[in-house]
This record gives C-alpha cells, structure tokens and sequence, in this order.
C-alpha cells in the first residue's frame, strides 16, 4: 500500500538537499550543475506531493483532522513558539458545520510568555490567514473566539455524487500497520458460553474497521489448547476409547465428555496420577498422546467453527500450545539477560509502579499465564515484527495487563514506537441485571443463545406476515426471505445491542428490547435500510440507472433537509478515524442511528416521487433525492458491514 508518511518524509529529506545546495551557491563555482541538480530535487518533491495528492483522492474526508491540518499550519507560522493541541469537531449548532477553539489554548499559552492578546482576536488572526480552501464557503468567528467552518453546498453535492460513482472509502491512512487483534479464545473441550460473546463481537468489528482503513489486520483465536486439563481428558479418552488411535471415536457432547473426566480426576487418585502422567507424555511429543490431543481440539475447534460461521466471524487459531517451545527458549534469554528475580523457587518479573511481580516460573517448574502472555507478546511484536498489539479481553483482565505491557517494554520485547492496547469490556447482565445465567444458574452456552434468538424472531416475523395476510396478502415475503431476515434479524439484533453500548459498560441483555422495531435496535436500522431500498424499487429505476445519472449529473441538494443529510453521509470518514483512535464501536451506532433519524426528517419534508392522488400513477420523479437515497444506503450499508450485521433487500 502507498504510504503517505513515507512520501512526505522523503520531501522534507528533498527540500534540506535543496537548501543545502541554495546555500553552497554563494561559494561553490559549479552553479550551473548546482542549480540543475536543484530542479531535479524541485521535480521530484512535485512528482511526491503528486502522488500524495492522488493516493488522498481515493479516500473520503475527515473534516476535522483536514482543517485541523490547516490550521496547524496557519498557527505554526503566526505562534511558532505555541504548542497548541488543535482539536476540530462537528457543529451541532447552526454557526456552521464544523468548529475549533484552539483560540482559547494560544492565548493560554501567550499569557505564560508574556504577551497580552485575547482569543477573539487570535482566532480573527487565524481565520484572515486561513487561506482560500476550495470546500469552505466561509470561516466565522462567533462569541468570545470560536472558529467556525461552513462547507460549501456546491462541494457537499460533489462529494455525494463521489460516493454514489466511487463507493463509500476509508478516510487517508497515512501509514500501513501491520496489528495482531487478540479476541475470543474460547478453551478446547469446552462449549463456548455467553462469557465469549463480547469478546467475538467486538473483536470481529474492530478487525472489521481496522482493516477498512488499510491495516496488515492478524485475527488471533488465542486457544486455551494446553495444560493439565489435557491430561485428564487423554487418559479419559484411552479408558472409553482404547482404539482412538485407529478409530474416531463418537464424541458428539465434548462438554459431558469433559465434566466426566474432571470428576474422575478429583475422585480417583490413580486416574489423577496417570493424568499427570498424560500431561508429561504430552509435552514429551509422544505420538500417541499427541493424536489423541489433536483429536480432542478438532473436534473443539468442529464445534467453535460453527459459532463463528453463524456469526460471519473469521479468526485464525493460535493455540497456548504454539507458544510451548517459545516460553522454553523465553525463560532462559530473561534469565540470561538479568530480568529474572527468585523467591521461595519461582521465577518472576518486578515492575515499577505494579504491586505484584509477573510469575514467569512456578516452584515446581511449570509455566504460567504469563509466561504464555509474554511468549506471544515476542512473537508478535518482536518476530512478526507487528506495529500495534490489540488484545479484546474483559475489563476484569484489566490489572493483568497494565503488568504485562509494562513488563513486555521493560524487558525490551516492545519498542517506543510499538503499541499495545487492551480494549476491556464489560460483563453481560441478565434483566436482573445479575451475571447472565439460565433459571438453574448455569453459564448460558452461546449455541443455546443464538437459537433462542432465530426463534424469537422468526416467529415475530411470521406473526406479521399473518397480520400482512389478514390485510388483503401484499408484500408477504417469500419462505426463502422469512430465513434470510430471521437469520440477519437475530445475529444483527445481538450484535448490535452489544456493540451499541459504551463498551465498557456493563449491558443487560434483553431479546425483548433486542427485538423491538422503535428506537435504536438492529430492527429498526435494518428495516430503515430496507424502506430507503424500496423508493428507488417504487420509482421503477435501477441501481444501473441511478449510477448511471449519477456519473453524468451532479446531485442538486436544494431543501435544507437534502443538505442535512448530505452532510450527515459525509461525517462518515471522520466517525472511522475517530473509532480507529478510540476502539469504541458504539460510535458507529450512534452515527447510524443518526442517518437513520436525518433520513426520516428529509422523507417527510422532501417528496421523492410525486403520484396522481386519484389514479396513484407517477407524475414525476425528483432523480436528485432518489440519488441522495441510494447515497444513504450505501452509507449504511457499510456501516452495517463494519459492524458485522448482514443486510436483507425485504422485511
């Protein structure tokens, strides 16, 4: 991918050789080659911006980090010795579209030198310097210094007309990363429970958009795959299945086949003994027991594939047994390098400012969680060479780590300019708003959810079709229809009432607000989505007629709810760069429920198709507004699509 960092780095390099070649003019007697050599440098930073500029038009705008660039710009050459964070956002207001009050923060910063200023007059200073920028229609200063963008509506139309021809884009990405995204990891022989769903789905939507912008996205199923537990399990699966080696045994309920083996191992102390014995035989490579283990996490690994293909989740699995010989190389090296300090016979890791150690070495020699967490922390960061290590995990992980990272940079396994981040969450309530639980208090297994929830929406679905039927039969959909909308009903439906709280909130989780057709639910959206579908279907034009028009005419927005919807579908640029920044989801929720709320305020203001009130023929129809209903679509489709929530053309 072309890198724009990159590029401009190179210029800034071009523009030193020139000066340095414009200050040795006044001695050096060759000018001649001199200043050719100089217009070769000019060319070539030319060409660069070029290319700059090309590879920026294949993105939409983010307004705020656009003007913020200007005015960035226009502070350095008027405040040089001011380090002011500029910050732009979105106007709610009616002083424009966009708004800074960088004003407040120069002025600050004056006063500490010396200089008596005020910021009115400051941000007048920025704005007369601002300079002519070709989607501004004007730049206003309101109250005591408040810098305020208005975008012209000729632009706003010309950048509608550039989705509608180019797609909906990511906003510029100035450097390429490559990001390993940690989330799920579910154990093997165990079913995967509601504990896992957070995790899946906001780690799919963070993969999503991150690799939406342009990022090298590594999605990493860290397997719970190794330990004691497999030694039960083994020496379990030699007792009831003596031939597993020759024959695959019938083990279709891996959780009882689990719970079975646990029992014997606190009940039987022989059982228990040979188990350990598994785990050494395990850990030795012994064929044998190495079958016997690949075979428990195929049919773990069976079991958790159909999760992730009924939620449209794709992961790489990397189980804890990747890491088994890289902890045994790990532990020397930190020994070896003096990271290491003993007490009562383990092995462990000291951190400034953590109140307990990193256990790198039991008493008894085994490994740990953390010497797992720091083994794959130096496959990714160190061997993969990985810019940005995402690790999708419950806020309760929290403490565990701000240790890790902390121990990962002291021991030299993360550079500065690496970064780390744990995206904590909170924990699923049930409409007790106790731990989610079923009646007998057992973990809720994910597969049972998910089932739950196809039949809670099919029958809802089919309880309308029925009142549909009651109404003379029109728009009932097909058989074929009802399963495609239960199906993205009920996955989107739980998807999106997770991702659409902060996520580091608890949430309660309720199929029957989940379900509900008002207010901000996956239903609602999605029927939304389907009734802007349907104006182009009852004009009787095709998505090949509009974008044809489209390439040819531009989108006149002339009502004052046309603009506002358009310039709500160009906020989307600047809601990725933020959410890319943030790790928060729920901000594209938010932003999509947004859209759907400004379409509604432009369909009741703005007539897409005019019809004969007597005859109910069409008399005329407005291109523009059907033009700016498939741009909405669009938006929102891709806002779906990051989110992880199929779409259907009817409900």
């Amino acid at each position: 991918m072309f890198s724009t960092e990159g590029t401009e780095r190179e210029i800034i390099k071009l523009r030193r050789e020139i000066e340095d070649i414009e200050n040795s003019v006044k001695v050096d007697p060759d000018i001649a080659k001199l200043e050719t050599q100089n217009n070769k440098l000019k060319y070539q930073i030319a060409h660069l911006q070029q290319a700059i500029e090309k590879e920026k038009s294949k993105r939409m705008i983010a307004f705020p980090a656009f003007f913020g660039e200007k005015i960035q710009t226009v502070v350095s050459r008027l405040y040089p010795d001011v380090n002011a964070k500029i910050e732009v956002g979105p106007n709610k207001g009616k002083n424009g579209d966009y708004q800074c009050s960088c004003s407040f923060l120069i002025n600050k910063e004056l006063s500490k030198m010396g200089q008596k200023t005020n910021p009115k007059e400051i941000a007048n200073n920025l704005s007369q310097h601002f300079g002519d920028v070709s989607c501004l229609e004007k730049i206003e200063v309101t109250g005591p210094g408040f810098l305020n963008f208005y975008l012209k509506p000729n632009f706003v139309s010309s950048q509608i007309q550039d989705v509608l021809v180019n797609g909906v884009r990511a906003p510029p990405c100035n450097k390429r990363l490559k990001v390993f995204v940690d989330f799920s990891s579910p154990n093997i022989a165990k079913e995967m429970h509601v504990g896992h769903l957070r995790s899946t789905i906001i780690g799919d939507t963070v993969s999503r958009l991150l690799e939406f912008v342009g990022h090298d996205v590594h999605r990493v199923n860290h397997l719970g795959d190794w330990g004691t537990q497999f030694g039960m399990l083994i020496a379990h699966l030699q007792d009831q299945f003596p031939n597993y080696t020759t024959e695959s045994p019938p083990i279709e309920n891996l959780q009882a086949f689990y719970k079975e083996s646990k029992t014997r191992f606190d009940q039987d102390p022989d059982f228990k003994a040979r188990a350990y014995k598994c785990v050494v035989s395990l850990q030795g490579g012994d064929e044998d027991i190495i079958k016997g283990w690949k075979l428990i996490c195929g049919i773990s690994l069976a079991e958790f594939n159909k999760i992730y293909e009924r939620l449209d989740i794709r992961l790489d699995p990397v189980g804890e047994s990747f890491y088994q010989k890289k902890m045994e190389e790990l532990v020397p090296e930190l020994e070896k390098a003096g990271h290491l300090q003993f007490s009562e016979g383990c092995k462990l890791i000291f951190v400034e400012g953590q109140d307990v150690p990193m256990m790198v070495v039991k008493s008894d020699g085994g490994f740990t969680y953390d010497t797992s967490d720091l083994a794959a922390i130096k496959y990714r960061m160190v061997t993969s060479e990985a810019d940005w290590g995402v690790y999708v995990v419950d806020s309760g992980q929290g403490l565990h780590f701000d240790l890790l990272f902390a121990a990962a940079r002291k021991i030299g396994l993360v550079k500065p300019e690496q970064k780390l981040d744990h995206v904590g969450f909170g924990v699923v309530l049930g409409e007790d708003r106790k731990k989610f639980k079923t009646r007998s208090g057992d973990t809720v297994k994910l597969k049972d959810l998910l089932d739950e929830g196809l039949q809670r929406a099919e029958k809802k679905i089919r309880d309308k079709e029925e009142i549909k039927k009651e109404k003379g039969g029109a728009g009932l959909l097909t058989e074929e229809e009802i399963i495609a909308c239960r199906d993205a009903v009920t996955y989107g439906c739980i998807k999106f009432a997770d991702l659409t709280c902060t996520r580091t909130n608890d949430y309660v989780f309720s199929f029957d607000k989940m379900l509900d057709d008002k207010g901000k639910t996956a239903v609602y959206l999605l029927y939304a989505l389907t009734r802007i579908r349907s104006i182009a279907r009852n004009a009787g034009k095709s998505n090949i007629e509009l974008l044809d028009h489209a390439k040819q005419n531009p989108v006149n927005l002339e009502h004052e709810a046309e603009l506002k919807l358009a310039k709500t579908l160009l906020r989307f640029a600047e809601v990725i760069e933020e959410i890319t920044g943030t790790l928060q989801p729920h901000t594209l929720c938010n932003y999509l429920y947004d859209i759907s709320t400004d379409f509604t305020y432009f369909y009741d203001k703005c007539y897409c198709i005019q019809k004969d009130r007597e005859t109910g023929e069409i008399v005329k129809i407005h291109m523009d507004r059907l033009l700016l209903c498939e741009a909405t679509a669009q938006v929102m489709e891709k806002c779906f699509n990051l989110l992880g929530i199929k779409t259907v053309s009817r409900m």
